[in-house]
């Protein structure tokens, strides 16, 4: 393996995370600051702070650990009861809630969102806004990895192209051998390609009357009429050929309906095509990140499923599902692994793109999932809130008072905790037992 391809692979697929954190973050930060609400903060990763700059009111940094972001933004709460009292009364807020653990915590939470408020400013805070305003800001982020990621496939896709065996020819049997594998030998009889004139470089553009536009739909032709006679036309350098080819009959296995292995004579001419890429229409990108959409969100739902198969394959050695959960290191991994291997630059470029699409839609997915601390949790806090204020003014009462979220911090507290516990597990799978494209 070259050791230093694998590097590069894996800085490619940590900084290409990176960026896609930071759009993250930015889907917050734009609608957050058009809206009004005060952004203190606008970090890239977690841990030490390795730069920042104060413009205005936010400050712009980078972390050591690229593996997340946060923007931090005025009143993501409402105030605690106790501050709404102690700002009537002029007093300061103090104490801590008794009854233990997760009591704590919730006051703990009220009092570090307490700390963003400013009297003086109230009016700029996140609670106080529309709830479709609330909803764009959370949603901002996970949409800006889902038009990343069709940024990249689109790329992938219309920019390089998918390889595909074209209808030009790229070599031609010269004979048909007594034997499967064998050489060529003196007085084998010639291939049916070479026998009806068929020349390295002619592309194939009909077959028996029907218009081919990939190596694929002319074999199927050709398959299709065994020793048969059959007319077609090829382009030579720009001069239309009509030639009469009789495929060979052989006998291939081949899948039917029922999805049984059946022997089945087929014809053969003797040719293989010309690997190309081929540039998808524009609109393919988006088809191909909406479709992986929904695979990811099957095995998100699964996940706590795929994570215990999966630390079930730590102690009994089995096999990994390689359509299974990946962590931050076996996406690494495999990026490096495509970096180090021989194949041409532009193939492992589309590779790793693809492995970064899949990863922002990961993004995507899983950001929506309705539980706090994820933004898809402060999207139903808010829808929430809305669906109580819309009852009420149906009802004829009062503007009930906005829901006061920090009592879901112990919720929040398992959450993330089961988070942590679901990396953890995959992590040490992709060192001990890692996912390998290559085998």
């Amino acid at each position: 393996m070259d050791v230093v391809a694998f590097i590069v692979g894996v800085v490619v697929l940590v900084v290409g995370l990176a960026i896609s954190i930071a759009l993250h973050e930015i889907g917050h930060l734009v609608p957050a600051k058009r809206f009004g609400v005060r952004v203190g903060q606008y970090m890239v990763g977690f841990g030490p702070t390795l730069w920042s700059r104060r413009r205005g009111e936010t400050e712009y940094g980078v972390k050591a650990i690229p593996l997340g972001g946060y923007i931090s933004m005025a009143g993501m709460y409402p105030p605690s009861p106790t501050a709404r009292a102690a700002a009537a009364e002029g007093g300061a807020v103090s104490g801590r809630a008794g009854g233990g653990f997760f009591a704590t915590m919730v006051q703990d939470a009220r009092a570090a969102n307490d700390e963003t408020l400013d009297g003086a400013d109230d009016d700029r805070v996140f609670y106080r806004l529309p709830v479709y305003k609330r909803v764009i800001i959370m949603l901002g982020g996970p949409l800006m990895n889902l038009v990343f990621a069709i940024f990249l496939m689109t790329v992938v896709l219309s920019g390089i192209g998918v390889q595909t065996v074209t209808n030009t020819v790229a070599t031609v049997s010269t004979c048909v051998p007594a034997e499967a594998g064998q050489q060529c030998q003196a007085g084998d009889p010639p291939s049916p390609a070479a026998a009806a004139g068929i020349q390295s470089g002619d592309v194939i553009v009909s077959v028996d009357g029907h218009e081919v536009s990939d190596f694929a739909a002319a074999a199927a032709l050709i398959q299709g009429v065994p020793g048969e006679s059959v007319p077609i036309v090829v382009d030579r350098g720009g001069q239309t050929l009509s030639l009469s080819v009789t495929p060979d009959t052989v006998t291939r296995q081949v899948v039917d309906e029922d999805g049984q292995t059946v022997d089945t004579r087929v014809g053969v001419i003797g040719v293989t095509g010309t690997v190309e890429y081929v540039r998808q229409p524009i609109w393919s990108g988006p088809v191909a990140a909406v479709e992986n959409v929904g695979a990811v969100a099957g095995i998100i739902v699964q996940l706590p499923v795929k994570v215990y198969e999966t630390a079930a394959s730590l102690v009994t050695g089995a096999e990994r599902d390689p359509n299974g959960p990946l962590s931050i290191v076996g996406a690494g991994a495999i990026a490096g692994e495509v970096a180090a291997t021989d194949a041409p630059v532009v193939n492992r470029v589309a590779v790793i793109l693809s492995l970064l699409a899949s990863l922002n839609i990961a993004l995507f997915v899983f950001n929506l999932i309705p539980l706090l601390p994820l933004d898809g949790g402060h999207i139903a806090v808010a829808l929430w809130g809305g669906i109580r204020s819309w009852w009420a003014r149906i009802r004829g009462r009062a503007e009930p008072a906005p829901i006061d979220a920090t009592k879901l911090v112990p919720l929040t507290f398992v959450v993330v905790i089961a988070l942590i516990a679901m990396t953890g597990v995959l992590i040490i799978a992709d060192l001990v037992n890692p996912i390998s494209l290559f085998g």
